[in-house]
């Protein structure tokens, strides 16, 4: 059985792939999943996660689940048994769908030069060089 591989992320293929991905919108669940409106954050949150391509139907319907659950979240009293509940059922949803810190972002020893070097972008006054972006 052969497997379709994926172009490398550092090709012209997939910066192609990613451009068209950016260019068709948010997904919409399938039409036979319903998703209460006040779910949609949790959604659009879910869904923008991973490369649209990525997403068969199957994996909506559980990205579908997961935003039901991460409202049910914020309606639970937090440290309640249904809060806990709750928060392990959405981080196993999350491993399913691999939308998880580790699969989105990397391992957290890979994180720590990114964050430390955002933290000192954001006590760095900088130079004229170096275009800046502050509040107003």
């Amino acid at each position: 059985m052969s497997k379709t591989r994926r172009p490398r992320s550092d090709s012209a293929a997939y910066a192609a792939q990613a451009h068209q991905n950016a260019a068709q919108g948010a997904i919409e669940p399938p039409a036979y999943v319903t998703l209460p409106e006040p779910c949609r954050p949790f959604w659009q949150a879910i869904v923008t996660s991973r490369a649209r391509d990525t997403w068969t139907d199957s994996d909506l319907v559980i990205a579908a689940n997961m935003a039901r659950v991460q409202h049910a979240i914020e309606a639970a009293d937090v440290g309640s048994d249904d809060h806990a509940k709750l928060t392990r059922l959405a981080l196993a949803l999350s491993r399913s769908l691999s939308v998880h810190t580790t699969a989105t972002a990397g391992r957290a020893a890979n994180l720590v030069g990114a964050s430390t070097a955002e933290r000192k972008a954001r006590q760095d006054e900088g130079d004229d060089l170096i275009p800046r972006l502050r509040a107003v």
